[in-house]
């Protein structure tokens, strides 16, 4: 810069001394001036190119941790995107396309994921299906008085009809309606039991509840239920539940022919849940206790479904959490157990099956991408309560292994063992295994 600058005013110096040169001459110097201010232009711009190279060399590549991370925020804004519905309210599109391959050993039946081994053997079972694909619709609703606000969400599958791929038919899964206020929400819709929101993770299992028939109560049902809201302290708090749910009454096996015709198909129960959680950072715990009271109706006569609840989740540290789920009472069926909800003994006498079951599960997060999960569950039912061949105890336990293949992609392997005994044909044993593909939306 400062060459240049001296070269300029020798050049102007000398043009002043010799008023005399031609026009040709003092074309030839401001020629040489327009190319020494080209090279110094150019010069200025290799310096600011070394300087960005310098800059981009001193900062360390982001680990894949924190890419990854970038990423999923990526995928959650657009998840976020939404659509506007004709009440100008804004809808989001989510969901799950899920593949599933899988094989079933010879006490498995003919179903995809069977509840209980069969007391007969028959040949092994496989194949793939794509009818445990879920879609859902959420929607953010407008302000209530009082400062409220109203959201909704609709969940559907395709697990009705039957296993042929051309006829899996379109059903709803889970609908709520919310009416939320600061320390109180009032929900209607379709829904898990109030006295059982936990469940273990599988994605084998979708069209029905994980380990169903084996401790997990997920019979999703209409309901309405409010929820009340109590903070103790900034990271500890108090929910209490309380709501009617719809039972659904099945035809039991230990009901003769001529009394399944008069069995009242639906009746409302009263449930209830109170739930003392504490949250600090990454540690989580919560212990919940809850109860179920119900009738049920059938040649005439009457008989209790009543059922007393414990759920827990902790998670002392990032990587491990562990969670489940307990009950004990009389006719689980209506909620998801096992299929014998009420007998018909020999003397005539109707009885509601009494029952004990629960499921716990352990889940390792080791890395952001990779997550084991280890679960057993089991229901068993009190064999004087039961007629003929019925289930007297049904086991399963297994685990799988969930890999982030991206932000939205999950791969799993999933393996589990059914143990079910019979009252007269013993204990059968059955093993499953998947392998499933999700793509998040």
């Amino acid at each position: 810069m400062i060459r240049v600058f001296r070269a300029t005013l020798l050049i102007l110096w000398v043009a002043a001394l010799c008023p005399a040169q031609t026009a040709t001459e003092l074309g030839a110097v401001l020629e040489r001036l327009d190319r020494l201010e080209k090279q110094n232009r150019e010069l200025q711009a290799e310096i600011e190119s070394l300087r960005r190279e310098l800059g981009a060399q001193a900062q360390p590549a982001a680990p894949a941790t924190e890419r990854l991370d970038v990423q999923e925020a990526r995928t959650a804004e657009l998840a976020q995107s939404k659509i506007e519905s004709s009440q100008r309210q804004p809808v989001s599109l989510t969901g799950m396309l899920l593949f599933n391959a899988f094989a079933n050993t010879r006490f498995g039946g003919t179903l995809q994921d069977p509840v209980t081994a069969s007391a007969t053997a028959g040949s092994n079972n496989s194949g793939a299906t794509f009818r445990q694909t879920v879609l859902g619709l959420k929607f953010s609703g407008p302000d209530l008085p009082g400062g409220g606000k109203a959201s909704g969400s609709f969940y559907m599958d395709f697990w009705g009809g039957t296993f042929a791929p051309t006829n899996n038919l379109f059903r709803v899964r889970l609908a709520t309606i919310d009416l939320a206020w600061k320390n109180t929400t009032l929900t209607v819709g379709q829904d898990k039991p109030i006295i059982a929101p936990r469940e273990p993770t599988s994605m084998a299992q979708v069209g029905l509840g994980p380990l169903t028939g084996a401790g997990n109560l997920w019979d999703w049902n209409p309901q309405i239920r409010v929820q009340q809201r109590f903070a103790l302290s900034e990271t500890t708090g108090v929910s209490a539940e309380a709501g009617i749910f719809q039972t659904t009454e099945a035809v039991s096996p230990t009901v003769p022919a001529a009394l399944a015709a008069t069995l009242e198909k639906a009746r409302p129960a009263w449930e209830g849940r109170v739930n003392l959680h504490h949250e600090d950072g990454e540690r989580q715990y919560a212990i919940a206790a809850g109860f179920h009271r119900a009738t049920s109706h059938a040649g005439g006569r009457s008989t209790t479904s009543q059922l007393y609840t414990l759920d827990w989740l902790v998670k002392p540290v990032t990587f491990l959490q562990v969670d489940g789920s307990y009950f004990q009472g009389a006719n689980a069926a209506s909620l998801g157990g096992l299929r014998q909800g009420i007998s018909v003994l020999a003397n005539g006498a109707v009885v509601p099956v009494h029952t004990t079951g629960g499921w716990t599960q352990a889940t390792v997060f080791a890395t952001q991408r990779l997550s084991f999960h280890a679960f057993g569950g089991e229901e068993a039912n009190r064999a004087s309560d039961l007629t003929g061949n019925s289930v007297r105890r049904n086991l399963i336990w297994g685990g799988n292994a969930m890999y982030k293949l991206a932000p939205n992609v999950i791969a799993s392997i999933e393996l589990t063992q059914n143990r079910t005994a019979y009252l007269l044909a013993g204990q059968r044993l059955s093993n499953h295994y998947d392998l499933a593909i999700a793509y998040l939306f």
